[in-house]
């Protein structure tokens, strides 16, 4: 079965490298995340985001020099989520801006709506990111 999968991107007037210290710190999900969850925790070496649909586990790739955020989602029925999302900066060298990618794939059993829904929740993070780290500059 082919899965279905849109590339949601947003460009951040931040350097790449400061962009993926901050994406890649679960404790920061809720200043960027709030399709996610509203809050998160770590226990255990672990990290969880409150949802409503429930306690969520999440992992990200372990920390690399090529802006790789992948990250799976542990739902509470115990199905895991993959999200591939990438950093990647403008030109050489990343000092300048970057365009994080989320691949956002559709699950078997979405419908379009909630296809649709999700593909706004996300483009809303992304955008909600950008805020945060261009306010910070």
């Amino acid at each position: 079965m082919t899965t279905s999968t849109r590339h949601l991107t947003v460009h951040i007037d931040r350097p790449a490298s400061a962009v993926y210290a901050f994406a890649s710190d679960p404790a920061h999900l809720p200043m960027w995340a709030a399709g996610l969850g509203s809050a998160v925790e770590q226990s255990d070496g672990r990290w969880y985001v409150e949802t409503a649909g429930g306690r969520v586990g999440v992992d990200f790739a372990p920390a690399n020099q090529f802006g790789v955020l992948d990250h799976d989602v542990t739902l509470p029925s115990g199905e895991i989520v993959y999200n591939p999302m990438r950093v990647v900066a403008d030109g050489a060298g990343g000092s300048g801006g970057c365009e994080v990618v989320f691949s956002l794939r559709r699950q078997p059993e979405m419908t379009d709506d909630d296809f649709d829904r999700d593909a706004t929740l996300v483009s809303a993070d992304l955008d909600q990111l950008k805020a945060v780290l261009e306010k910070s500059a």
